[in-house]
């Protein structure tokens, strides 16, 4: 296993212990992090799930009434009843954070009634009627589902970053920095037995010396 190109000193052994702890903390809360985000993300594409389901009925069900209203309709009359919109709608966009991801947030105010239709009831059929009130309501479920849509690549993109940071620790920075630690710790105790050593040399000598 690779290790790190040190010193074996004890002031290079002491900094690499502290460097080892905080490494240690931030694998840890890099893994909490991660944990949590994946359980958020997981929410998200289960709400991703539910509105993608209900918009795609709700539109089959409004593409079905619409194509039974342009079977009694002449393309004509349809261009010139549904010329003008039902109600005005304003946007509000903003940004929310989720576990330290920024991710945008989409509201919609419309005026007037979501039943009201852009022309007289007489002039079109009620299967037009039908399909145009259904589009009305999809406006704000389609700018949900484009922020939930939004947030769950936002944080499938985070959580990957995420968890290359908590790999490159587990499996690289932490390894090598136990390594590195072993290695100066060996090379302190051989440097401590050679000292040993030489002292029961000079002491071996100084006792001959004296005889």
């Amino acid at each position: 296993m690779s290790r790190i190109a040190v010193n074996p000193t004890r002031m290079e052994l002491r900094r690499l212990k502290d460097r080892l702890k905080t490494a240690q903390r931030g694998h840890k809360l890099l893994k909490d992090k991660s944990d949590e985000m994946v359980r958020r993300f997981l929410s998200f594409v289960r709400e991703n799930k539910r509105l993608r389901e209900e918009i795609e009925s709700d539109l089959a069900s409004a593409m079905k009434s619409f194509m039974l209203a342009k079977a009694v309709m002449s393309g004509e009359e349809l261009k010139q009843t549904l010329c003008l919109p039902a109600r005005a709608a304003s946007v509000t966009t903003g940004v929310e954070n989720v576990m330290g991801v920024e991710v945008p947030t989409v509201s919609v105010k419309a005026s007037g009634d979501a039943d009201a239709l852009p022309y007289a009831l007489t002039s079109a059929s009620s299967d037009l009627d039908t399909a145009v009130r259904k589009i009305n309501l999809l406006m704000e479920k389609l700018l949900k589902l484009a922020e939930v849509e939004k947030t769950c690549d936002m944080l499938a993109d985070e959580i990957e970053r995420n968890r290359r940071r908590v790999n490159a620790l587990e499996y690289v920075m932490i390894p090598e920095l136990n390594e590195t630690i072993k290695y100066i710790m060996m090379k302190l105790d051989e440097n401590e037995r050679g000292s040993l050593v030489r002292l029961m040399k000079v002491k071996s000598m100084m006792e001959q010396q004296e005889q």
